[in-house]
C-alpha cells in the first residue's frame, strides 16, 4: 500500500512539475503547451508509461526505497516568450518552485495541525513533503535535461553558453553518473530541509 501511495504522490507532483512549467511560458506569451492540452492536471495528458510507472514501481522494489520518475515534458516555443531568456529563466525556474510550494504547505500543516490529524493523513502529508523536496532539489542540478542547466544556461549565456553544446550532448549521461553515485551523497542536506519544514 505504502508503494502504491508513494507512485501516486510522485505522479502527481510531476505532473504538477509540468503544468507549472507551462502555466509559465503562458504567462510570458507562449501558448504551445495549451495548444498540445497540456494545462491540465488529468494525468492521461501527462504520464509517461516509462517514467510515470514502470521506473517508479522497479525503484520502490529495489533496496534503498529512493523512488524517482518523470513526466512526459510540456512543450514550449522559447522564441514565443516576451522576455527572451529571462522568460526561459522563469519557465525552467517555476517547475522546482511548484514543488517548493507543496513541499512548504504539506510540511507546514504537519508543523502546525499535525497532532490533530489521523496518522495516516501525517504520513501522506510527511511523504508529499519529503518527495517535492527531492523533486526540487534534483531538477535544480545545473545539469542537462534537468531544469538547473536551462536557469545557469540562460541567466549566465555569456559564462556558460559556450559549453551549451557539450552539457546538452554528454549532459543525460552526466545525469545519471550523479543519480546512481553522487545523489546518495546529498541525502543529509534534503533531510535536513525535511526537517527544517515539517518541524520534526
Amino acid at each position: 500500500m505504502e508503494i502504491i501511495f508513494s507512485i501516486a504522490i510522485l505522479a502527481m507532483s510531476v505532473i504538477i512539475h509540468e503544468v507549472a512549467h507551462g502555466l509559465a511560458a503562458l504567462s510570458q506569451g507562449d501558448r504551445t503547451a495549451q495548444y498540445a492540452g497540456r494545462l491540465t492536471l488529468n494525468p492521461i495528458s501527462h504520464i509517461d508509461p516509462v517514467g510515470s510507472i514502470m521506473v517508479p514501481l522497479i525503484m520502490a522494489l529495489l533496496p534503498g526505497g529512493m523512488i524517482f520518475g518523470w513526466a512526459k515534458p510540456v512543450p514550449y516555443n522559447p522564441y514565443n516568450l516576451r522576455n527572451g531568456r529571462w522568460g526561459e529563466v522563469w519557465v525552467a525556474f517555476a517547475g522546482p518552485l511548484s514543488n517548493i510550494l507543496i513541499a512548504i504547505i504539506a510540511g507546514l500543516t504537519i508543523r502546525f495541525f499535525g497532532q490533530g490529524l489521523p496518522e495516516a493523513t501525517v504520513s501522506i502529508l510527511a511523504l508529499t513533503a519529503l518527495t517535492n523536496i527531492v523533486l526540487a532539489f534534483f531538477n535544480l542540478i545545473p545539469l542537462p535535461p534537468l531544469d538547473g542547466s536551462k536557469i545557469l544556461m540562460n541567466a549566465f549565456p555569456g559564462w556558460f553558453g559556450r559549453f551549451r553544446a557539450v552539457f546538452e550532448q554528454y549532459g543525460f549521461i552526466a545525469t545519471l553518473i550523479f543519480i546512481f553515485f553522487i545523489w546518495q551523497f546529498l541525502t543529509p542536506v534534503i533531510l535536513w530541509l525535511f526537517r527544517l519544514i515539517v518541524g520534526v
